[in-house]
């Protein structure tokens, strides 16, 4: 998976794609394709030009170079594939100089409202090789921060996600001391929409999905820490925190320092 992050790489997407800007219909296909540009880690839909319903025209190359991998917050404009960007009705498209792409336009997720057959689809398209499972753990998981018990658990949810890290969830009333709202949202393809606690002077170190995606029912209203901010003991064995290009690109994402 490693070295076929480094190439680009394509494959038919069998449900009908739409993208609205405001009330104007820009694409309609049931030809897209799923793109991955070299070293970025999500797709990208293509779509034949005729089934973009605006018209397209040149646009500025983005003059930014991006080590290591690129991850969804790099934005579209910036390419690692061989190209010419467009623009489309006040959003951005890239024409790929590749043979078995010629006449397909791949399009900037964030810049409209996208949907996969009649569902309002968020983030970024989904990859169909990324997996997230969850499993129960009876397990003694505990969490230091700054070399205090944050939160202690036998009842954790561990949940694994296609190349990153795993994650703890834990019951609330496991956790010592008290969550401060913040204002701080994401929003994850995959699990929902997340919102965010400090804890003490950690600010945004925990978050939670309040009413996660139907599939991911197991971690509603469960709280998870950044691995990469705080230490995390397993039945009494420290956890190794992340490290890795992908656990570098999701700490530069979300502005996360990491710990040795």
């Amino acid at each position: 998976m490693a070295r076929a992050r480094e190439e680009l790489r394509y494959e038919p997407f069998q449900r009908r794609v739409r993208a609205h800007h405001g009330d104007r219909l820009i694409v309609d296909s049931t030809r897209a394709l799923l793109v991955w540009e070299p070293r970025r880690i999500c797709p990208s839909f293509a779509v034949p030009l005729e089934d973009v319903l605006v018209a397209s025209e040149p646009a500025p190359v983005t003059d930014r170079e991006v080590e290591g991998v690129l991850h969804p917050g790099i934005p579209f404009g910036v390419h690692t594939a061989a190209g010419s960007p467009v623009s489309i009705a006040g959003g951005a498209g890239f024409v790929f100089d590749d043979d078995d792409l010629a006449g397909y336009v791949a399009i900037d997720f964030t810049a409209f409202d996208w949907h996969e057959e009649d569902e309002r689809i968020f983030g970024h398209p989904r990859d169909p090789y990324h997996r997230v499972d969850v499993r129960a753990s009876s397990r003694v998981v505990r969490i230091e921060l700054d070399g205090e018990v944050a939160a202690e658990t036998t009842r954790a949810r561990l949940l694994c996600e296609t190349n990153l890290p795993m994650r703890f969830y834990l019951p609330r009333e496991d956790v010592r001391g008290s969550l401060i709202p913040s204002t701080f949202r994401s929003h994850c393809p995959y699990k929902g929409d997340a919102t965010y606690f400090s804890l003490g002077a950690a600010k945004d170190v925990v978050w939670c999905y309040e009413q996660p995606l139907p599939e991911l029912g197991a971690i509603a209203g469960l709280v998870a820490f950044w691995n990469e901010r705080v230490d995390i003991f397993v039945d009494g064995e420290r956890w190794t925190p992340p490290s890795g290009p992908i656990a570098k690109a999701l700490a530069d994402e979300f502005g996360v320092t990491t710990r040795a």
